[in-house]
């Protein structure tokens, strides 16, 4: 083996570092970053782009920063459900945080990630190492031309061979190829973490979100039932009058219309209720089954009227998709200098070393001892148009991580402005909202006053009636839109995760602090908390 024949003590320093020089000058790679012999030597001897986060565009302040509403302090991220003061959802939010099956999901893919980034730790030792132990029994043939036997008295044709040896394959670091390979593993786990906290943060704001759902459409419900009675006693004076002969019968196909149309309301609404129900299910981790009986009727959650929102730029550290994204383009950095190592030779160094005898009583004496070390040189030139062009392949791929990571950005304030105008014209919409339904409430009182007296035909009646169904309902829905929109706020700030970490938490993000190794069938569905008991 013509690698046997390496003398390594000959070699130089100096010699080494001029040959490592020129093999660097040498190779072609123009347009590659961290090729050359100076970017090698500052990145401690690894080869690629050193990597620097990149810019990510975003607006100085909100656009609603001058209304009296939005404050420019710390917000209340880490448990911003606790604002709408509901000891029913604060249950909720921790029951879906210790059962959600999709959380423990995300989970599961830290753990497999931690372990590939352990892996790729390894890269750093010797690659191939093996301990052989053999025995083995061999009997020449006597019937060749060349018998020993014939020639040699003494010459037996069976001997024993019992051999125990230690191999290893070490492939050195010359290049930061493994380094760059631990650098991008280190990156996606950062990155898997976030993703476990990005599902989190959704999770949070998807229970507060449907539970809110429910109580608008609780109070919708509220209204259509308070209508169906209102309507039924215009029905009866209707038909009371029309017996009497005091009016026609349009005034009874009138009432009877509306009281319909307003019945009508109510499956839908509980349809609507049901289907709240069941998802609220799947967030809790839980079969589907009726929680209306725990969860009983309350008023819709009711949101301050002030929010502290900070800057847009605090986003940055705080939206877990949004830190996930940056460590995407970490991870993909890293990526661009194992490629770039493949340009370069590799340096190995291959040995065994053991005992071998043919007799087992003699086989761990010094005179048994045998081995092997053979250093090797393997550089890939006849592929370097491939290996060019896959340096490239990861330069483009990081440049799409790069601007996935702007885009991820500009999203994120999308949203936040998104939440920050529903949140503040749904509280203007509700102050006007109010006073149609107390208006459309008193008119149908006063109009109900003079149909009795004959005073008015029930047309009137009828239109007003009519109303007061549809802005009670915008109404509740106004109402519901205002805890929607703070709930769509925080979860644009990147609120919800630190639940993890405790109440009002802002503790460091580490894949430690994740273990969701417990069973699923081990954990008994939590019972809906109720209101007297909840905390």
């Amino acid at each position: 083996m013509t690698s046997c024949r390496l003398r390594p003590k000959r070699l130089r320093p100096w010699y080494a570092g001029l040959t490592m020089a020129v093999l660097l000058s040498c190779t072609g790679c123009k347009g590659i970053p961290g090729t050359s012999f100076s970017e090698w030597w500052r990145q401690g001897f690894k080869v690629g782009p050193e990597y620097c986060e990149p810019a990510a565009p975003m607006s100085p302040q909100w656009i609603d920063a001058d209304d009296q509403r939005v404050t420019d302090g710390f917000p209340a991220v880490a448990d911003w459900w606790n604002q709408f003061d509901d000891p029913l959802l604060n249950g909720l939010v921790q029951s879906a945080y210790r059962q959600n099956i999709s959380l423990r999901e995300a989970g599961m893919r830290v753990l497999e990630v931690r372990a590939q980034r352990g892996i790729a730790v390894g890269g750093l030792f010797p690659q191939a190492q093996s301990l052989d132990a053999q025995f083995s029994r061999t009997q020449l043939s006597g019937s060749i031309a060349n018998d020993l036997s014939t020639a040699l008295p003494d010459f037996s044709r069976d001997f024993n061979d019992w051999s125990v040896s230690g191999n290893l394959s070490w492939e050195l670091d010359f290049w930061g190829r493994f380094r760059r390979s631990i650098e991008a593993a280190e990156a996606r786990l950062d990155a898997s973490v976030e993703e476990y906290d990005d599902v989190l943060t959704s999770l949070v704001a998807e229970v507060a979100s449907t539970y809110v759902r429910i109580r608008t459409l609780q109070q919708k419900l509220a209204y259509a039932k308070q209508s169906v009675e209102l309507q039924r006693g215009s029905l009866k004076i209707a038909e009371s009058r029309y017996v009497n002969g005091a009016v026609t019968q349009v005034d009874v196909e009138q009432a009877k219309l509306v009281l319909s149309r307003t019945e009508a309301l109510i499956p839908q609404l509980n349809a609507g209720i049901r289907k709240e129900n069941n998802q609220l299910c799947v967030l809790l981790g839980i079969p589907t089954t009726d929680l209306l009986p725990g969860l009983g009727d309350a008023p819709i959650p009711k949101a301050p009227v002030n929010v502290a929102l900070g800057v847009p730029a605090e986003m940055l550290r705080r939206r877990p998709d949004v830190r996930r994204a940056e460590r995407e383009v970490a991870a993909q950095s890293a990526r661009i200098g194992v490629a770039v190592a493949e340009l370069y030779p590799s340096f190995s160094l291959n040995g065994s070393i053991g005992y071998q005898s043919a007799q087992l009583d003699r086989l761990f004496v010094p005179a048994s001892n045998v081995g092997v070390i053979a250093p090797t040189i393997n550089w890939d030139v006849l592929n370097y148009g491939r290996l060019k062009n896959n340096v490239r392949v990861h330069q483009a791929r990081m440049q799409q991580a790069a601007l996935a990571y702007q885009d991820t950005v500009l999203r994120a304030n999308r949203e936040a402005e998104d939440g920050i105008t529903d949140f503040l014209n749904s509280h203007n919409a509700t102050l006007h909202l109010k006073d149609s339904v107390a208006a459309a409430e008193r008119s149908s009182e006063l109009l109900m006053i003079q149909y009795k007296q004959g005073a008015i035909g029930y047309n009137r009646v009828f239109t007003v009636q009519d109303i007061l169904v549809q802005q009670q309902q915008v109404y509740a829905t106004a109402q519901g839109d205002i805890a929607l929109g703070l709930i769509q706020i925080y979860r644009a700030l990147g609120g919800g995760w630190q639940i993890r970490f405790g109440a009002g938490s802002e503790a460091p993000v580490t894949a430690e602090m994740i273990d969701p190794t417990e069973p699923i069938e081990a954990i008994e569905p939590a019972p809906v908390p109720q209101a007297d008991v909840a905390s």
